[in-house]
Parts: C-alpha cells; sequence; structure tokens
C-alpha cells in the first residue's frame, strides 16, 4: 500500500522537501562524529543547490546552518562552521509597539489636521496665518473630496474648521473660495500597437 507524504510526519522546513529532510534523519543515525560532520556538510552544498538566488546574500552560509540545526531538532552534535541560532531564539517574539489611541473627531480628516489648526489658532492673527489657514481649508476639501467623490461643498469645510478651531477660525463662502479638485483618472492599461 502506498503511503502518502500527508501520512508521513510533517516537515520542519517544508520548502527543503522531504529528500532533504530525510539525509538529515540519517545524518543523525550516523554515530562517528567526522562522518556525520562530512555528511553534514554534503546535506548543506544540496541545500545550496536547491535555492542558487540565496547564494547572492551575504550570510547564506549562515543561513543554510542554521536551517540544517532546525531540521535536525538542534540534535545534530557535530561542529558547526558558524555559530548557529538556538531555539529559545526562534520562539522569541517582538516588542510590542507602543501606539497611542488618540482620539479623532473626524477620521478623514486625520490627526495631523488637528494639530495644524490647533497651530493656526496659537498663531498672531495677520497675513501668515490667514495664508496657513487658506492651506489647511484646501488640504481637507482634497481629503474630504478622496472620500466623498460626488463632490464638497466649501461651507462644510468652513463648518468643520470651526468646530475644530472651537470657533477662533471662521471663514466665509462670501469672503473666501477654495480650489476646486478633480480627482485624477485612473490609468487604463492600454494595448501597444504590434508594428508590422
Amino acid at each position: 500500500m502506498l503511503t502518502y507524504n500527508t501520512q508521513k510526519k510533517r516537515l520542519v522546513l517544508p520548502e527543503y522537501g522531504r529528500s532533504i529532510q530525510e539525509m538529515v534523519n540519517h545524518c543523525l543515525t550516523i554515530e562517528d562524529k567526522e562522518e556525520r560532520t562530512r555528511c553534514a556538510y554534503s546535506i548543506i552544498n544540496c541545500m545550496g543547490k536547491l535555492f542558487p538566488k540565496l547564494q547572492e546574500q551575504d550570510d547564506y552560509k549562515q543561513k543554510l546552518w542554521d536551517h540544517l540545526a532546525i531540521m535536525s531538532d538542534f540534535k545534530l552534535d557535530i561542529d558547526y562552521p558558524y555559530e548557529v541560532v538556538r531555539p529559545e531564539n526562534l520562539q522569541s517574539q517582538p516588542e510590542k509597539v507602543p501606539y497611542t489611541n488618540q482620539f479623532i473627531r473626524y477620521r478623514h480628516y486625520g490627526k495631523d489636521v488637528e494639530l495644524l489648526i490647533a497651530k493656526a489658532v496659537e498663531m498672531p492673527a495677520g497675513e501668515e496665518r490667514d495664508e496657513l489657514v487658506l492651506l489647511i481649508a484646501n488640504h481637507m476639501k482634497k481629503l474630504l473630496l478622496a472620500v466623498n467623490k460626488d463632490g464638497v461643498d466649501d461651507e462644510k469645510i468652513f463648518k468643520d474648521l470651526a468646530e475644530y478651531s472651537h470657533g477662533e477660525i471662521l471663514l466665509s463662502p462670501d469672503t473666501t473660495t477654495l480650489r476646486n479638485f478633480k480627482l485624477a483618472p485612473t490609468p487604463t492599461a492600454s494595448k501597444k500597437k504590434r508594428k508590422r
């Protein structure tokens, strides 16, 4: 009766295949340490031939020896030419990244717009502040247009800007006109004409 691979023991590193794993298993049974080391070097040569692109990397030999140690479940007693990875290093997990869960009033504007508006509120009244407020309003319109393809009314932007600034920045559609943005058309794959 045939024995299928699905009925056999699961491979530790399936990319090398069952043949390499069987070579490693055979290497573990060799009693003489010198013979076992020669066998390990032969296995490393076979593993390197399976992945020739790996040889372009600087530490490819180190990786192969690490993989051999992993495939032998770290039981292969030979003189490794490199310091191989330890089993406890395989189980280590990276430290958690501390994310700040800051409240964002309107997610389509993002936190940066809130920070820009707060900076504009702190500035003294003048031409520089007016230019910054106009840039922020135009940017808000562009961001809102990204989520609302039908179009954006300037009054909506002015209302949101006043809400963000707690009434410190007030723009009127009578005195301020924002730019009209158009969505860039998505490029279509064009077929090249054949030359005859």
